[in-house]
């Protein structure tokens, strides 16, 4: 179990992606994620009152070899904390998965629990950090000392993947870093973020597109700065531009 960041960093370098996934999982390096994770887990949203909480770090999830990438911010306090798998049981989920399934990149179009069923094709999701934190705002020390389970889940995939959706500006800056720590060519100056902005990430064996999307959270939603049209063309766009691209 990592409890600081120097254990962070040395329990994600060399794991296979299913033993990341689960220390991953068992991480307590960020004493104010643990504690805010947990007491959502015990105190629970009323509307949950009589269900178990997950509480604890979310995995990656999705394809082991994707093609298709989808990077977010953090789970959500009474979504993916309480679910166990990212995007699951929110209102940002219920507007992705929708999507994913429009566009053929998940097998259904509702995400209400980890074992519901659903199962997404050719891509995997990840957090930037992977505790909720308090108010979706987690600290620079939070995101630089998660870094290394991003890197290290990137890394693994970085063969299959064509293509990342970064979620928000985040999720973008994200990304960006992740590929440079790792050795590859990112743009410079440093690409714009912005719904529907691509960049060229340049890799040892083949380049990454990445694509920018407005996050499918309720104030982005609600106020109409996303429409349903606007994710799917964003993961449809990705959808297709990975197919048509080597394996």
């Amino acid at each position: 179990m990592a409890r600081t960041p120097a254990a962070v960093r040395r329990l994600a370098r060399g794991a296979p992606l299913a033993e990341l996934d689960a220390r991953v999982s068992v991480c307590a390096a960020c004493p104010r994620l643990v504690r805010w994770r947990e007491d959502v887990a015990v105190t629970k949203r009323a509307s949950y009152a009589g269900e178990p909480y997950w509480g604890r770090p979310i995995p990656g999830w999705g394809d082991p070899a994707a093609r298709i990438l989808v990077v977010g911010l953090a789970p959500a306090a009474n979504g993916a904390n309480r679910t166990g798998r990212v995007f699951t049981g929110d209102r940002s989920g219920d507007w992705l998965f929708a999507s994913l399934h429009r566009v053929g990149l998940a097998t259904q179009a509702t995400s209400v629990h980890a074992a519901d069923g659903l199962e997404l094709v050719g891509t995997r999701m990840v957090a930037t950090v992977r505790c909720a934190p308090p108010d979706n705002k987690p600290t620079t020390q939070e995101r630089e000392t998660c870094a290394p389970w991003i890197e290290a889940e990137v890394g693994l995939l970085a063969g299959t993947v064509r293509v990342t959706v970064a979620l928000g500006a985040i999720g973008w800056d994200a990304t960006l870093r992740t590929f440079r720590s790792l050795g590859w060519e990112v743009p410079r100056p440093k690409p714009r973020f912005g719904h529907g902005a691509t960049a060229v990430i340049g890799g040892p064996e083949h380049d990454v597109l990445l694509l920018g999307c407005y996050h499918p959270s309720q104030q982005n939603t609600f106020t109409g700065r996303l429409t349903e049209a606007m994710l799917d063309d964003v993961l449809g766009r990705a959808a297709s531009v990975a197919a048509r691209m080597d394996p």
